[in-house]
């Protein structure tokens, strides 16, 4: 019979995997512990199940809880990513040897209807980079390195906030950003972007009493930037441009990705530029392509 804790058990040592081995970032494991938190207090309430043995979890209850989130108004992607958060620990425990058949072996997962990514438009960002004053202070200066950067780089927000001094090449023009899983990528920059990052890290002394000197961007208390910081400055600022709805710092890796493919960048090369595992998730950028080429058949052809 299993202990009170044994899911709690088999949940910690499923996220200690994830953590120290996989190397997930802290937001993605605490999203993966609420789903399985979630799970097994529904198999508590509805079903009595105090703390059942992995063996005992039938596909019927994994599928009579995600009827009820349906229930609830879950939408198809917050579904769809419990599912991936359930399939992913029994995998783990079926690997480990604590569980011999998978329950999610027959779940199908919704279908979501394709989104195209939003991004902000060439003309837009030359007005945000040209045009746009920035205030003469060192907020100021940290808020325009946070958008150069998340254009030049199409970097994630995380890997941004993360983003160290020692891994900006100054003579090979180029920023080495440690991604998902930890797997580092190398990507080119220009001129300009470098000589913005120097003068930066040149101007921290003067302008900050004990700046940190490990982490890029800082605040104007020395100290590395917080999630929200990065987020609230590119709100700002996009909002003095675009006016598309979403205006986030994943934006801009999308604006990055989508003028690259718009201007004949090659999908394998933006693949890598992105981090992306596999080109299949780099692949929706072409479908911005062309619907930029319907829009100027359109505009341009007399048959159109």
């Amino acid at each position: 019979m299993p202990s009170p804790q044994h899911n709690e058990v088999t949940v910690n040592h499923f996220l200690n995997y994830l953590r120290f081995e996989k190397r997930y970032s802290s937001h993605t494991i605490v999203a993966y512990e609420e789903d399985l938190q979630q799970f097994f207090t529904y198999l508590r309430e509805q079903f009595e199940m105090q703390s059942p043995a992995l063996a005992e979890i039938a596909p019927a209850l994994v599928r009579s809880w995600l009827a009820s989130l349906k229930e609830h108004k879950n939408s198809a992607k917050t579904i769809n990513r419990k599912i991936s958060s359930l399939k992913s620990f029994f995998k783990y425990h079926l690997r480990t040897g604590g569980l011999e058949q998978s329950p999610m072996a027959t779940i199908i997962s919704p279908k979501i209807p394709k989104r195209l990514p939003v991004y902000v438009e060439q003309k837009d960002t030359e007005t945000l980079f040209n045009h746009v004053e920035f205030p003469d202070t060192w907020s100021g200066q940290t808020e325009r390195l946070i958008l150069a950067i998340l254009y030049n780089t199409g970097m994630r927000r995380s890997e941004l906030v993360n983003l160290k001094e020692s891994q900006v090449n100054t003579a090979g023009n180029s920023i080495k950003v440690l991604g998902k899983g930890n797997k580092e990528r190398v990507i080119p920059v220009n001129p300009a972007l470098i000589k913005e990052i120097n003068d930066y890290i040149g101007g921290k002394g003067g302008a900050l009493e004990q700046p940190d000197r490990v982490y890029l961007l800082v605040n104007d208390k020395g100290r590395k930037l917080s999630d929200k910081y990065v987020y609230d400055a590119v709100k700002k600022y996009l909002s003095v441009v675009t006016t598309i709805d979403k205006k986030s710092p994943h934006v801009l890796r999308h604006t990055f990705a989508t003028h690259l493919t718009n201007n004949g960048a090659d999908l394998n090369a933006v693949k890598e530029l992105l981090g992306h595992s596999s080109l299949a998730a780099t692949q929706i950028y072409t479908h911005n392509t062309i619907e930029k080429l319907k829009d100027i058949y359109k505009k341009a052809h007399p048959k159109a």
